[in-house]
């Protein structure tokens, strides 16, 4: 045989295998699957718990806080202990919190399983980016390595999707506390995978002592950063009865905190280096703006599907399916061939369109066009994630990617809990075609907003080939 004649792997097969990649997509697959695995199983846990169903969505809200802070916190640790280090400990604290949670047998338990589960697998996808970025330089890539970073979208995406009806046939078949359960042997495979597949991290000497970590990670900082995205969260959730005394501390504490990231040598965000980066910041907008009008789509339109026009809850979710498909299916060439501009310009165009078909949704509405316009959802949904995660993978060094990676799950969390809010304020107190026009209303002016964010933002042109 003449091997002269066989395909030769790339650069990038030769140093992204199966074997690197592999725990790296279980391990930013945990985070979405746990914010959907929950849901079908609230109801169960209240009566098992004897509680109040409403009283259960704090386990709901208990991942988002944890997530909104700890994303971009895993980041700075991973940069300063080290990417394997890091997402070993997440894994750990996922073990630990799914026993504790399908052991509990009290509200506080759940809770804190939840906090550490949040914890735990928020340290996934800001570590396996900075593994990443590692692994790409110093296999000479001068490039992205899109097919990996597709593959980081699409377990997300894809996890997402199938974790509500995997969470119900857990429910169904071994109780609320198998939704817990399942992450211990989920854990156990990343774990056993990181620890086997993953090259250690170099030795550390900026990081001996707590109190040389607490100064390179910037402890204070990230105390400060929590306060605010915690008392921001508070605040969204409390509309449309806004807690005023709430948003007062918010603004103090960010105060406070652009102070004390100023006066500090290593701060947990640089902000002076951020605000000089317009490119990463329109990045950020770019993703949370586009977030807030699909989750918009995923909980109020779908409310309004079951209340107004009277449709089962099961029904439903296979009405917004193929929204979710279509958004796995673009994920992937455009991740792959590392595409940028044409790419938002679509998922911008296509959200404005989809809003605007929103706007004219009434009860009368054939369920096949409700399909079609949340469906045109999907392509936001995928191009505008894959596209913006290689815009920002190329926006800053390889030491500043792991908290980079972080705030952009923020900023996806703080669109998708903004969401919530806007549902809260627009569908209070009933449901109908007017509050449901009122929130498209609203998605149509951010759509146009996030359309002229990209057209104006010129980097894009430089960044990919098209």
């Amino acid at each position: 045989m003449n091997k002269s004649n066989s395909p030769q792997p790339t650069k990038s097969e030769k140093a992204f295998d199966w074997r690197f990649v592999t725990p790296l997509y279980i391990g930013s697959a945990l985070n979405p699957v746990n914010s959907s695995f929950i849901a079908t199983a609230l109801v169960p846990i209240a009566a098992a718990i004897n509680v109040p169903v409403g009283q259960t969505a704090v386990l709901v809200a208990a991942l988002y806080m944890a997530c909104i802070v700890a994303q971009p916190a895993a980041g700075k640790l991973s940069e300063a202990c080290g990417p394997r280090r890091v997402f070993l400990a997440g894994i750990l604290a996922v073990l630990v919190g799914g026993v504790l949670g399908g052991s509990g047998h009290d509200l506080a338990t759940l809770i804190i399983s939840r906090v550490l589960i949040g914890v735990g697998t928020s340290t996934g996808y800001p570590s396996a980016m900075l593994l990443i970025r590692q692994r790409a330089e110093s296999a000479g890539l001068t490039e992205p390595p899109g097919g990996v970073l597709g593959g980081l979208v699409i377990a997300g995406m894809a996890t997402a999707v199938i974790g509500l009806p995997i969470g119900g046939f857990l429910v169904g078949a071994w109780g609320w506390q198998s939704v817990f359960f399942i992450n211990v042997p989920l854990a156990l495979v990343a774990l056993i995978m990181a620890v086997s597949w993953i090259l250690r991290d170099p030795p550390s000497r900026s990081t001996k002592t707590l109190r040389t970590l607490a100064a390179r990670i910037d402890l204070a900082g990230i105390t400060v950063f929590s306060g605010v995205m915690l008392s921001l969260l508070v605040f969204l959730m409390s509309l449309p009865d806004p807690d005023w005394v709430v948003l007062g501390v918010a603004v103090l504490l960010v105060l406070a905190f652009v102070w004390w990231e100023g006066q500090v040598s290593q701060p947990f965000i640089d902000l002076r280096l951020l605000a000089t980066n317009r490119p990463l910041i329109l990045t950020y907008v770019r993703f949370a703006l586009a977030s807030l009008c699909v989750y918009t789509v995923m909980y109020g339109v779908t409310q309004w599907l079951q209340i107004d026009k009277n449709i089962p809850s099961a029904d439903v979710g296979f009405i917004i399916l193929p929204m979710s498909l279509i958004s796995i299916v673009l994920a992937w060439p455009v991740s792959r061939l590392n595409l940028v501009r044409t790419p938002l310009i679509a998922s911008a165009v296509a959200c404005l369109i989809g809003s605007v078909g929103v706007l004219l949704f009434t009860t009368a509405t054939p369920l096949i066009w409700i399909v079609v316009v949340t469906a045109i959802f999907g392509i936001t949904m995928g191009m505008c994630t894959s596209a913006n995660q290689t815009a920002f993978y190329t926006q800053v060094t390889a030491d500043q990617i792991g908290t980079a990676s972080g705030l952009f799950r923020t900023f996806g969390y703080l669109g998708s809990i903004t969401s919530s809010a806007l549902i809260a304020i627009f569908f209070n107190p009933n449901v109908s075609d007017q509050s449901l026009h009122s929130i498209a209303a609203v998605m149509v002016i951010l759509s146009v907003v996030g359309l002229l964010i990209v057209i104006v933002d010129r980097k894009i042109m430089v960044l990919a080939k098209v």
